[in-house]
This record gives structure tokens, C-alpha cells and sequence, in this order.
């Protein structure tokens, strides 16, 4: 009813809801006009005012019902495979929430969430990806793809991770394997990040980006924005899904194209999945420094994947070239897992060497796990070149804590 009488009054007055406080102050008149009719016993009274406020809010400008969730710094993600089987993850572990809605509300707060993306989902384009406001990602797939409901995804955008430090204070790795971390970034060495989904990517390429120098121009492609950069000369692009004509598209090939035209001191691609692996190959192996996010199982497993991503690309594409390409661009692969726990944390870094025994890379893992924790194996990164060029010793750091 609150509800109601609020958009009345907005469609009355000709107001932008959305405009600064106008949703909290017609919200709060109507709420104490509510309360006073209730008192003279012609309503029930409302438990709660300062609460039934905020749900009337979050029902006009925010996510309705959803916007708890979003307010929840502790939920990182929330999805709906039912309007009665609404889930959120906290630390990593899921649990099923109590709340229920209605298919009519799901596609209204989609809606509600593509608005200000110009982005769309029909029967034409049955998925999307998004991304929301305050920098969350979401993905929604749509019936006849998924059995009866909309499927919807929410990854919420953090701010609280933004640097190898943090991922020490978490236990996500330890101080010495920042400190190699931070000396590959500062020397240019082109950083594979691997793992599987939520298990901490592009959290580590943010946190390896905060080692990046001041002078340095990013400029970063992704399918959807999600890394967070503090930079101050960044450029972050995303791609386009094509028009209702279908025409327009943009995808990360195109992208990272144009990234090279824009005087990058390093380029950033958000994840390769496809065929762009090999747009990012031949742009590492122009000897522009760059990182990149893989699904993988492990760093070796990463490695092999992106030997054959870029076959993808064509038939003219061999993995004559694409192997000795990616053991002489890749320098660095660090490994991330998300534990049954919830945790995420690095469990190996490996560094190929540049040669190659029959088919497969030659790499050195520099760090792995040993009785849960992550330790230095006693190797040592055999491409040197870079680091010399920095002014930097990485035996310095992999040999402190042994000593």
C-alpha cells in the first residue's frame, strides 16, 4: 500500500525518483501517514517503520527483494534457479535463503537490472551478461534454454581485496610468494592466472595489478567489467552483444586489437576462453607485458589449454607455432583453488622455461603446497632476462626464508 501511494505521488508530482533523496523522503511521509491512520485503528499497525522504509526503498530503487543481499557485505554471490530456490554464498559456501518469490517478479528485477546496461534477454538472445551499477556481474539465461524458470546470477563486485598484501592477511599465500609475485609484475613477466570458477582469478590479477608502476598505461578487455583497477592511466573496454538486427557485435578478438592500437604499457584480458588466446599470444610475443585468466585444473593444465585455445582460430593455425609461441611469451602461472571450506588461496606457481620436450612445455614450479602451506620448492625461474632488465634478483626472495 506504502508502496503504491509513493509511485502515485511520484507520477503526480513528475519527480525522478532516482533524484537525491526523493525516494527516502516520499517514502518517509508515507510511511508516517500510514502510521497515523493505523493508529485510529483503520490499519494494522507496522512492527517495524524504520524497516518497512527500507523495503519500500529497496522496492523502488533498488532490487526489491534481492537488495538485503546486496547490502550483506558478507554475501559475495546470489542466484536463482526458482523463485523458491534463492541462493546466496558466503566465504564460498552456499546456502538456500528463505526467500520466495514470483516468476513475475524475477523477470522484473532482470529487467529492473539490464536497465541501465542496454543490454537485453528475449526469446531471440536468451542469455546475457551484465553488468550492474555498483561494478557486480550478472548472467541470466532464460526458458525454453533453462526448463521452466529464469536462471540469474549475481556476482557481486568487492572493493575489500585489492592487493597481494590482503591476499597474505586472508592466508591466501604467503608473504614470500607475494614478494616473487610483486618482482614479476614490477619486471614485466607475462602472468597466466589459472583455476576454476570462483576460486579467485580475477581477484589475483586486481591484487597483481596493484603492483603495477604509476607511470604504466593498462588497458584491459574483458567480456564484462569486473576488474577493479586503481591505476590512474587505465582503459577498460568490454564487448558488445550485437543489435536486434543482429548486427554490431563486438567480441575479445576485436578488442584486443584495437587494445594495441591505444599505447598500452600492458594489456589485461580478462579471461580467454576461445579463439582470442591467440589475438593474446601474438600480442605477448610483440613483447607487450601482459596477464590473462584461464579455467584450468592446474598451472601445468593451463599451459596445455592455451596451446590449444588459439587452434580455434583457423585451420591455418597450427600447434607448430602456437606451443613454442606460448613457452616463449608465458613467464609465469599462478594456480588459485577454492577449498571445500570456502577458502581460496594460491597452490602452486609455475614458470616455464621457454624450451619444449616433444609437445609439452618445459616449466619449473616455484611454489607449491607442502603439509597445507606454500612453500618455495628450491627452484629457480630459468628466463632471467626481464628480470635483469628491472634491476631485480628473484633469488633474493626465493632464498630468504630457507636460509
Amino acid at each position: 500500500m506504502i508502496t503504491d501511494r509513493v509511485r502515485e505521488r511520484v507520477r503526480r508530482d513528475g519527480v525522478d525518483l532516482l533524484g537525491f533523496g526523493v525516494a527516502e523522503r516520499y517514502v518517509r511521509d508515507e510511511v508516517q501517514r500510514y502510521s497515523e491512520h493505523a493508529l485510529g485503528g483503520s490499519l494494522p499497525l507496522l512492527p517495524d517503520e524504520g524497516l518497512a522504509a527500507s523495503e519500500v526503498i529497496a522496492t523502488l530503487t533498488g532490487f526489491g527483494p534481492l537488495q538485503p543481499y546486496f547490502d550483506d557485505t558478507g554475501v559475495e554471490e546470489i542466484w536463482i534457479n526458482a523463485p523458491d530456490r534463492v541462493f546466496v554464498a558466503r566465504d564460498g559456501i552456499p546456502e538456500l535463503t528463505g526467500l520466495t518469490l514470483t516468476d513475475s517478479e524475477v523477470r522484473d528485477l532482470v529487467e529492473r537490472m539490464l536497465q541501465t546496461s542496454g543490454r537485453r534477454v528475449d526469446l531471440s538472445s536468451p542469455f546475457v551478461d551484465s553488468t550492474l551499477p555498483d561494478g557486480s556481474r550478472l548472467h541470466v539465461v532464460i526458458p525454453d534454454i533453462t526448463a521452466r524458470h529464469f536462471a540469474v546470477n549475481i556476482r557481486k563486485f568487492t572493493k575489500r581485496i585489492k592487493s597481494l598484501h590482503q591476499l597474505v592477511e586472508l592466508g591466501s599465500m604467503t608473504h614470500q610468494a607475494a614478494e616473487f609475485l610483486r618482482m614479476c609484475v614490477l619486471s614485466g613477466q607475462n602472468i597466466l592466472v589459472s583455476g576454476a570458477t570462483q576460486s579467485g582469478k580475477t581477484t589475483m590479477l586486481n591484487a597483481l595489478l596493484s603492483g603495477t608502476r604509476a607511470t604504466e598505461r593498462i588497458v584491459t578487455v574483458e567480456e564484462t567489467f569486473e576488474l577493479d583497477l586503481s591505476a590512474r592511466d587505465t582503459v577498460s573496454m568490454q564487448c558488445r552483444q550485437p543489435s536486434l538486427e543482429g548486427t554490431g557485435e563486438i567480441g575479445l578478438r576485436r578488442l584486443i586489437k584495437e587494445a594495441l592500437r591505444m599505447r598500452p604499457d600492458r594489456l589485461i584480458v580478462g579471461e580467454v576462453r576461445e579463439a582470442e588466446a591467440l589475438d593474446l599470444l601474438i600480442a605477448l610475443n610483440s613483447g607487450l607485458p601482459g596477464m590473462s585468466s584461464i579455467h584450468a585444473n592446474s598451472a601445468r593444465d593451463a599451459l596445455a589449454k592455451l596451446c590449444t585455445l588459439p587452434l580455434l582460430a583457423g585451420r591455418n593455425i597450427d600447434s607448430d607455432f602456437v606451443v613454442p609461441t606460448v613457452a616463449g611469451c608465458v613467464d609465469v602461472v599462478v594456480h588459485c583453488e577454492l577449498e571445500r571450506n570456502g577458502k581460496r588461496r594460491v597452490v602452486e606457481i609455475l614458470t616455464p622455461s621457454g624450451r619444449i620436450a616433444g609437445s609439452t612445455i618445459e616449466a619449473s614450479t616455484i611454489f607449491t603446497i607442502r603439509d597445507g602451506l606454500l612453500e618455495p620448492t628450491g627452484g629457480y625461474p630459468s628466463k632471467t632476462a626481464k628480470f635483469r632488465r628491472a634491476g631485480l634478483d628473484p633469488v633474493v626472495v626465493l632464498s630468504a626464508v630457507r636460509s
